[in-house]
C-alpha cells in the first residue's frame, strides 16, 4: 500500500468516512487527512475526496456491524478537539476491520487512548455547558453564546430543546462559528461566520443585573476559595456567563432601533421559524 498520499476532503463527517472508504478502494493508506480549509502544501501527492452520501453510509454501516461502540466513538471522536484527529480515527477504523473490536476493552491500546480521552473530554464538555449556559430575552427569543474546546452543539441539542421546548432559542458556537437554532419543534444546527449578540432592553438588562446581584449576595467572603472555584467553574467558561461580566454588559440599548433584529446579524431574521432546509454545519454530529 502506497504511504505517501494526502486526502483531502469537505470537513463534513460524511466526507471523512469517504475518505475511509476510498482508502480501502485504492489500497493506500493516508499519510494525512485534512479538510480543505486547513489544507497547506504538501510534498506528498494529493488526493481530493468528493463526499458520496452511499459510500458514507457503507462505511458507517459497516463499523455498526463491527462494533456498535467503536461506530459511536468516531461519532463522537469527530466531534473533538483532537490534533489530527481524522488520521487518529482512520487508524482506529483500520485496527477494528483488521483485528475486531476486541481491542476496546482495553483503554491503554495506542490507537484507542487518544480516541478515547478526547471523547471523555468532549462529553465532560458537554455536561459542563448544560449548566454555564446563560440565555438572554431578545424580542420573543432566547439567544446565548458559548466557546467550547470541542463541537458540543449536537450534543447540547436535545438537552436544551427538551428544555425550551415551547420556546424559540439559538445558541451561538464562537469557536467554531456555527449556531443551534430551534423553533416550532425543529431544530437545526448551520455555519454562521459572523455574529454579534444585541444589547439588551431594559428589561433584559434588569434580569441580568438581579442574577448577577444574586450571585455576588450569596457568596459567603469568608469562605472564598478561588482555586475550587476554578476547578468546578473552569476560567474559560467565564467570558459567556452573565455573572462574570462588566457594566457594559448591564447596559441597556439606547432606543429600539439600535438594531435591525434583536440578537441577530444584519440580514438575518430572528429565527421565530427553522432557518431553511440545507448543508448542516461541517463536523455535526449525524
Amino acid at each position: 500500500m502506497s504511504q505517501d498520499v494526502t486526502y483531502c476532503y469537505d470537513g463534513s463527517f460524511e466526507g471523512f468516512l469517504c475518505c475511509i472508504f476510498e482508502s480501502y478502494r485504492n489500497k493506500e493508506v493516508p499519510t494525512a487527512i485534512c479538510c480543505d480549509e486547513d489544507f497547506a502544501p504538501t510534498l506528498f501527492a494529493v488526493r481530493a475526496v468528493t463526499t458520496d452520501p452511499d459510500h458514507a453510509r457503507r462505511v458507517l454501516r459497516k463499523l455498526a456491524i463491527c462494533s456498535p461502540v467503536c461506530a459511536n466513538l468516531v461519532r463522537r471522536g469527530f466531534l473533538t478537539c483532537l490534533p489530527e484527529k481524522e488520521l487518529h480515527l482512520y487508524r482506529l477504523v483500520a485496527k477494528l476491520l483488521q483485528e475486531g473490536p476486541g481491542f476496546l476493552r482495553n483503554f491503554s491500546d495506542e490507537t484507542l487512548h487518544p480516541v478515547a480521552k478526547a471523547v471523555q473530554h468532549l462529553n465532560s464538555e458537554a455536561h459542563l455547558l448544560k449548566g454555564f449556559v446563560r440565555f438572554s430575552e431578545l424580542g420573543g427569543v432566547l439567544g446565548g453564546e458559548i466557546a467550547p474546546k470541542n463541537r458540543v452543539l449536537p450534543l447540547l441539542r436535545s438537552h436544551f430543546c427538551a428544555r425550551y421546548l415551547n420556546e424559540s432559542f439559538f445558541l451561538y458556537d464562537r469557536t467554531h462559528k456555527e449556531a443551534l437554532f430551534y423553533a416550532g419543534g425543529r431544530a437545526v444546527i448551520r455555519p454562521l461566520e459572523a455574529f454579534e449578540m444585541a444589547p439588551p432592553d431594559e428589561t433584559e438588562a434588569k434580569y441580568r443585573l438581579l442574577w448577577k446581584r444574586f450571585y455576588d449576595t450569596i457568596a459567603i467572603r469568608e469562605r472564598e476559595n478561588p482555586r475550587c472555584r476554578m476547578t468546578n467553574m473552569p476560567k474559560r467558561y467565564w467570558g459567556t456567563m452573565t455573572e462574570f461580566q462588566d457594566a457594559s454588559y448591564f447596559t441597556p440599548q439606547s432606543s429600539p432601533a439600535a438594531v435591525s433584529a434583536p440578537g441577530v446579524p444584519d440580514g438575518r431574521s430572528v429565527p421565530g421559524t427553522p432557518p431553511a432546509p440545507g448543508p448542516s454545519a461541517p463536523g455535526s454530529y449525524p
